[in-house]
């Protein structure tokens, strides 16, 4: 056995079902009457036993093992599409696969960038004069827009 008194097991065991130590505490120990900042208190003392962490990190195991063999599988029915779209020379499709094999094995990055103008070390200003000079050199005529307050 784990050396958790029962309520300690059932707190795990609830904490694992919805994810939330207060909710979990509630059901495992008699918090009837007791005000929700000391629910929370005593919820993240229970957390911060090392028998509970031990025990959580024991109970969730066998759900990353069975995860990472899910990803196994995952990636072992891309290459089997991969292998019949280059059978049936559908070439686009065989590469389409080989991506999303390497987007799940996590070889690709995907990088957004996301701000207002000159969060990037850039103003306003040169931007928009950039724009309108990569506009120009394609013929595109960029029209004047007015502010709407």
């Amino acid at each position: 056995m784990s050396g958790l008194t029962n309520k300690q097991e059932m707190f795990c065991c609830e904490y694992l079902r919805c994810g939330n130590a207060s909710e979990a505490y509630r059901v495992a120990y008699d918090a009837a009457g007791m005000l929700p900042a000391t629910i929370n208190r005593k919820a993240k003392e229970v957390m911060d036993n090392g028998k509970i962490a031990a025990r959580l990190s024991e109970l969730r195991k066998p759900v990353v093992e069975a995860a990472q063999l899910t990803l196994a599988a995952h990636l072992a029915e891309l290459n089997r599409l991969k292998m019949l779209a280059e059978a049936s020379e559908q070439i686009a499709v065989a590469l389409r696969s080989e991506e999303l094999r390497g987007k799940a094995s996590g070889l690709y990055v995907e990088r957004v960038e996301r701000g207002d103008p000159g969060a990037f070390g850039e103003s306003k200003q040169d931007l928009t004069a950039r724009i309108k000079e990569r506009g120009l050199k394609l013929g595109v005529v960029m029209p004047k827009l007015k502010r709407v307050a």
